[in-house]
């Protein structure tokens, strides 16, 4: 299980942040926790509890509480705040501090950002960002595809036919996230994430055909980045000593970074439409979370007949 970490480069060119310390390397400063902080406290000279790990942003409080200072103090509080090594310090609302604040950032190596954004909508974006990017996270073995919506994880031994379902669903107008690699990242204690590592995005491998670029060949409505995973269908070789599934009354599932996920068994038999059943998997998914489990119905029925009989 990988965590991992994200440049101040990454944040910055995703929240469109000005960088007001050029000198700086921002690729070198390295960001490790998603939440971030706001030094109000720490401005007034109070230190204690001071989580100095956290990506640093001085909203619209902050900078009027500074306005009533004078230089002395501000620089006072600011040098004692630039003696912790946190990753950056973004001012918002396009406050722009002054030269002796960026002095001592130059000095401490601290990037010094600006947002256009007002306080608490930086705040939200940038921790939902970071929150996916620094989410624990695994890799393994699948196709992942958006299917009405729904992210349905195809999983199953090499040569099964993973590929070929999802590029039939790609053909019946679904949509392809990764194939062969997905990454799974828990960005909560309910949502999986799955991404494609960027250097197999978009392409396909087809035994006997080779590598085809999904993008290239059915257009930017077939591909797609992120996808939460809803469900997993597992694609095995059909085994008539084993006894599968002919009723879905009770649900099974699998386990990834301690969530559980939906998953059915699929057996595979010449002749089988693997993108309709797993089209149908999707949509019975959905019903099922939307209150209609045809299962239950139709042992409800059943027994309804017996108790008239």
């Amino acid at each position: 299980m990988v965590c991992g970490t994200v440049s101040v480069k990454e944040l910055a060119e995703k929240m469109n942040l000005s960088n007001l310390t050029p000198d700086i390397d921002l690729s070198e400063r390295k960001i490790e926790f998603y939440d971030v902080n706001r030094p109000a406290l720490q401005l007034t000279g109070f230190f204690d509890h001071f989580d100095s790990s956290r990506v640093q942003i001085v909203g619209y409080v902050e900078q009027e509480y500074l306005d009533t200072l004078s230089e002395e103090v501000v620089k006072e509080r600011f040098e004692k705040l630039m003696s912790y090594n946190f990753p950056c310090i973004v001012f918002s609302r396009s406050y722009q501090p002054a030269e002796y604040i960026l002095s001592l950032c130059a000095q401490q190596k601290i990037p010094c950002l600006v947002s256009q954004k007002t306080t608490s909508d930086l705040s939200s974006e940038m921790i939902r960002w970071l929150k996916v990017r620094l989410a624990p996270c695994i890799s393994i073995h699948g196709v992942l595809v958006d299917v009405y919506g729904e992210g349905v994880l195809i999983m199953g031994d090499s040569g099964v036919g993973k590929s070929e379902a999802a590029l039939e669903l790609v053909k019946r107008g679904h949509r392809l996230v990764t194939d062969d690699v997905v990454e799974i990242r828990k960005v909560s204690d309910e949502t999986l994430i799955g991404t494609a590592p960027e250097v197999t995005k978009n392409f396909i491998e087809l035994r006997g055909i080779g590598i085809i670029n999904i993008k290239n060949l059915f257009g930017f409505e077939s591909v797609k980045d992120t996808q939460q995973i809803d469900m997993v269908i597992k694609l095995e070789e059909w085994n008539k000593e084993k006894e599968y599934d002919r009723l879905g009354l009770q649900d099974h599932y699998t386990d990834f970074l301690g969530n559980k996920v939906i998953c059915h068994e699929i057996p595979i038999r010449p002749g089988r439409n693997l993108a309709i059943i797993v089209e149908c998997a999707a949509v019975n998914n959905r019903a099922k979370k939307m209150g209609h489990n045809a299962a239950t119905e139709l042992f409800q029925r059943v027994n309804a007949n017996i108790g008239k009989s």
